[in-house]
């Protein structure tokens, strides 16, 4: 396995020094001479759109608890106004018109939002960590976990710097149209595998940011079924559990080759099967799907045992489940 402490890729790798303490940019490091200053996470923006205060709160996973608008990230201000605030203006109107609007976008302005939204967090997430520990070598956190963060870092260099995926995205994103026009903002995330959904007023996002496009294609065939249609409350979160459940099940570490040639940073995704004969993800297990699912229905008290009431057919709200085979 590559060693991210010593990979020269020629952009900014903050895992090299640990540099989680709000004194570089995030994003850059010291690549700009301009001043670092501290930006919210969550935009004014966003809690506008979503009709937040920012006094609402998220528990972290050292358990702490904070308020929306306490959460920060350090930028260098050149980076934050010649190339955040763009996206972040794109973004903005593409949500204020809802479905519509988010379609226009492109993929790569997905995963650069989604991912800044989620690295925002794992910087949070370090930060707080080597406050508790003090030094780098205390940290327990897997050399893989954090070799996905890095790359993820690394990637999305590319809102400030020329980089080029070579024949391959490496996110998966799902656009999805909502029936209720009128949804309440909310989010998920698991960082562990990096990923990610969100639904406000007539869309919904799934986004998996760092597969190389492998549990899309999983979910091929209901991607399929639903194309051009508008997805209830309940069929959303069904969606959204299967890629949350399948994106646990995903056995790779997508590794890439990163090689910088007059200017412009080339990605090149490794084969994922490599020299491994076992498929790409683990068995899937309906149990297990219904326990992931019980928890995205929770807010319609479908529990386990009516979700799993027959074991080989999972209670769904699509008329073509389309659902994988079982081991």
């Amino acid at each position: 396995m590559a060693n991210i402490a010593v990979m020269n890729t020629g952009l900014y790798n903050p895992f090299q020094n640990f540099d989680f303490l709000y004194k570089k940019c995030f994003l850059s490091g010291n690549t700009f001479n301009s001043p670092v200053i501290q930006v919210p996470l969550i935009t004014k923006w966003l809690l506008a759109q979503a009709g937040l205060t920012g006094e609402e709160q998220i528990q972290f996973l050292d358990e702490s608890i904070r308020s929306y608008n306490t959460l920060v990230i350090p930028v260098n201000s050149e980076v934050n106004e010649q190339f955040l605030n763009p996206l972040e203006n794109k973004i903005e109107d593409a949500f204020a018109k809802g479905y519509a609007g988010v379609t226009t976008l492109t993929e790569l302005e997905i995963f650069n939002w989604i991912g800044k939204f989620l690295y925002g967090f794992v910087y949070i997430e370090m930060h707080s960590a080597l406050r508790k520990e003090m030094t780098a070598d205390g940290l327990n956190m897997s050399q893989s976990l954090m070799m996905k963060f890095a790359n993820l870092n690394f990637m999305l260099q590319n809102l400030y710097t020329s980089i080029e995926f070579e024949d391959f995205a490496p996110w998966s994103i799902t656009v999805v149209k909502l029936e209720n026009e009128e949804t309440p903002f909310s989010f998920r995330d698991e960082i562990n595998t990096l990923t990610f959904s969100l639904k406000l007023k007539d869309f919904g996002i799934i986004a998996c940011l760092q597969d190389n496009g492998t549990n899309k294609r999983f979910h091929q065939e209901i991607i399929n079924e639903i194309s051009g249609k508008a997805l209830t409350a309940e069929q959303f979160e069904e969606l959204t559990a299967r890629f949350y459940y399948s994106a646990y099940l995903f056995n790779r570490l997508p590794e890439y080759t990163i090689m910088p040639v007059e200017g412009t940073t080339y990605f090149e995704a490794m084969p994922l099967r490599g020299n491994m004969s076992k498929p790409l993800f683990d068995v899937w297990q309906h149990k297990v799907y219904a326990q992931v699912l019980e928890n995205f229905w929770k807010p319609w008290g479908y529990v386990q045992f009516e979700i799993i009431k027959d074991p080989n057919n999972p209670m769904s709200f699509f008329k073509n489940p389309c659902l994988p085979t079982a081991g």
